[in-house]
């Protein structure tokens, strides 16, 4: 199969915001006990945080970090997880039927994200609580000092204020599994309140709403129109999330779901308008797209296993163990946000560590990089620039939820700091090789070309504690210079990283 793409340095989409690479980490089975806190761990350092995954988090570069939840955050009082540790109360948490020790809480998530180099990015509950717990929360994180709740913040050990500038007004309050789960009208009521609140505070704080669950949600996407006609003057991002799935092992359907994706963007993207246009505002609201990844490999069977449990305190749950089909999947979402930049300005991995997740540990035991780990590296790392409108010919497929799905999936960023184009490619045929001509306009000769591949003759090869180099990147030739740009041979349903230093 042959495909062309033309790359031109006039046509451009935006500049990237790194967040767009951003991760998650939930108080949800193995993500933070044992996960990034274990202090009995050989490579714990003096505050119980695991060193090797601190390690792992660092290689990723992931600008920000989610925080607490989730589904967890919607009955989570904040307050719980401050002050000695020891004297921290043991909570039920309703959402996954756990209990929780409150041994890590936002002093502990604080320090451990500047040691990972993220930034924090925190949750509020809204399901179970208010406006006013909110903005105790906010004061406590982020105020000098000389009130009640600063002091406190104080007394328990950190004198300056991490000056949190990222805050999500609850989590998923569409769904009816939800604690606290409301109408749009309520729920849009209330986080206007608390948004009104919070940025009579400090203006410069950037506020997160909750938008559709999933693009299934009966009330999708009036929801959006909904929330956003009672908060849009008082909110910056609407937050969107969604889950990939393949229980039937149909691997062109399975890739053809970030057409899906797409529509969903574009979709909420045209009620932003919307509700723009009706209000005559001159702000402009973005899309978050905080929750996102694969997740169905252990889905059904931890639905199981979670109604007959006694509330064990972070048992392993939802702990998918990726394939190399994943890295393919995985490539063709970040590629969709790319593509999508101009609107998705925040997005986040769900989640970071153990739980549906690039970064696995075993307790007491290593850490190692699941497959998926590295699609969404490369991009953190090198996808940081500027998102390029690429011009694409391709042979396409027709699939149940879309038409016309391009066998060639690719994005294009341009860095100009570093004088550098790359391109991520995923060739969605199974069985034939795609001989790609990519012209390269107005940007200048390239000097060099680097091209790094993920392929694998099993879909279902895996990395695990025993085997965790099974799917690696490796250097390849498949990505030549050409009269005025390049031509790359990209083998049957693989992944591609091609570097043009310029």
């Amino acid at each position: 199969m042959k495909a062309r793409v033309t790359a031109h340095a006039r046509y451009v989409i935006a500049d990237i915001d790194n967040r767009l690479y951003g991760s998650f980490l939930e108080h949800l089975g193995r993500a933070v006990y044992t996960g990034i806190y274990e202090p009995d761990h050989p490579s714990a350092d003096e505050a119980g945080m695991r060193r090797d995954v601190i390690d792992l988090v660092r290689e990723l570069d992931t600008p920000i970090c989610r925080y607490p939840g989730g589904n967890f955050v919607s009955a989570y009082n904040w307050e719980d997880g401050i002050g000695p540790q020891d004297q921290r109360p043991t909570r039920l948490d309703l959402a996954w039927r756990t209990s929780e020790s409150n041994r890590v809480g936002i002093h502990e998530f604080a320090d451990w994200a500047e040691k990972a180099g993220t930034e924090m990015m925190l949750a509020i509950n809204l399901g179970s609580r208010d406006l006013d717990a909110a903005r105790n929360f906010v004061e406590y994180v982020n105020h000098p000092g000389g009130t009640y709740w600063s002091e406190l913040r104080k007394t328990n050990g950190r004198k300056a204020p991490w000056d949190v500038k990222l805050w999500c007004l609850g989590n998923e309050m569409d769904g009816p599994w939800q604690i606290g789960h409301k109408t749009a009208g309520e729920y849009g009521h209330l986080a206007n309140e608390t948004a009104k609140a919070l940025k009579g505070f400090d203006k410069s704080l950037e506020l997160v709403v909750c938008g559709s669950s999933h693009s299934e949600m009966p009330t999708y996407p009036q929801w959006e129109a909904t929330v956003l006609e009672e908060s849009y003057d008082n909110v910056d991002y609407i937050s969107l999330h969604m889950y990939f799935e393949n229980y039937e092992h149909n691997t062109r359907e399975y890739l053809a779901l970030p057409s899906k994706l797409d529509r969903y963007i574009g979709t909420v993207s045209g009620v932003i308008d919307y509700v723009r246009a009706k209000s005559r505002s001159k702000h402009d609201v973005k899309i978050s797209f905080d929750e996102w990844n694969v997740w169905y490999h252990e889905r059904k069977n931890d639905a199981r296993r979670m109604a007959k449990w006694d509330w064990p305190h972070a048992p392993a749950l939802l702990e998918d163990i990726y394939d190399f089909e994943d890295v393919l999947q995985v490539g063709c979402i970040l590629n969709t946000f790319i593509r999508r930049s101009d609107v998705v300005r925040i997005a986040c991995i769900a989640q970071l560590v153990n739980v549906i997740a690039p970064i696995m540990t075993a307790p007491g035991g290593a850490a190692w990089r699941q497959t998926i780990y590295y699609p969404f590296k490369f991009a953190s790392v090198h996808g940081r620039g500027t998102a390029l409108r690429l011009d694409v010919d391709s042979p396409a497929y027709d699939a149940d939820v879309a038409a016309g799905v391009s066998y060639l999936d690719i994005a294009g960023v341009h860095d100009g700091d570093a004088g550098t184009l790359t391109f991520f490619a995923i060739n969605r045929n199974a069985d034939e090789t795609l001989e790609v001509d990519v012209a390269i306009e107005h940007f200048g000769d390239a000097r060099s070309i680097e091209h790094t591949l993920i392929k694998h003759d099993d879909l279902r090869a895996k990395n695990t504690d025993k085997v965790p180099d099974n799917v690696v990147p490796t250097r390849a030739d498949g990505a030549r210079k050409s009269q005025g740009g390049l031509a790359l041979t990209l083998p049957p349903l693989s992944y591609s990283m091609i570097r043009v230093q310029l």
